[in-house]
């Protein structure tokens, strides 16, 4: 136990300068402080009922800051480091909202990719989180994103979840 610990450490912690990264601590991480708690456990339980159904994970994250990076080299990173999907199906989604860069990702496991496509994550950001982030409606644009990509994995659910790499 203490070496997992140690390991777990050593993953989450920086050298001075390097990237930090919020820890995990649920399927919600507000770190910006966009959401209110009811907020929060609205997606939250939207979240758990998804995952009871299809077992895909889907976590949503929002960050102060980026530190410089870009958000595709972020999302790589933290997603990385959570692991969020089961090992061997890679079928995760991280959401990821960076609101003073103006920023918006869903990371995609490699299982999922057949599914939640390059394309459909771009159609849902730019119509369902864009346009009320635009607006500063954090939490309508992240839950309209939220409700999509859900649709999308449920829509899909009879879909195997398999690691394509």
């Amino acid at each position: 136990m203490r070496a997992l610990l140690l390991l777990f450490a050593l993953l989450v912690a920086a050298p001075a300068g390097a990237q930090t990264f919020p820890q995990l601590t649920g399927r919600v991480v507000d770190r910006a402080g966009l959401l209110s708690s009811a907020e929060e456990a609205r997606l939250s339980a939207d979240l758990a009922a998804l995952e009871r159904r299809t077992t895909d994970q889907v976590v949503i994250v929002t960050v102060p800051s980026l530190e410089g990076r870009s958000i595709e080299a972020f999302g790589r990173a933290l997603g990385n480091i959570w692991g969020i999907g089961q090992r061997g199906r890679d079928n995760g989604v991280l959401l990821i909202v960076a609101p003073a860069e103006r920023k918006t990702r869903i990371e995609v496991g490699y299982g999922l990719e057949a599914i939640l496509t390059n394309g459909r994550a771009a159609r849902i950001i730019e119509r369902d989180m864009v346009p009320r982030f635009r607006e500063s409606r954090w939490f309508a644009g992240i839950a309209g994103g939220t409700r999509s990509i859900i649709a999308t994995l449920i829509e899909h659910e009879d879909e195997v979840r398999v690691r394509q790499r």
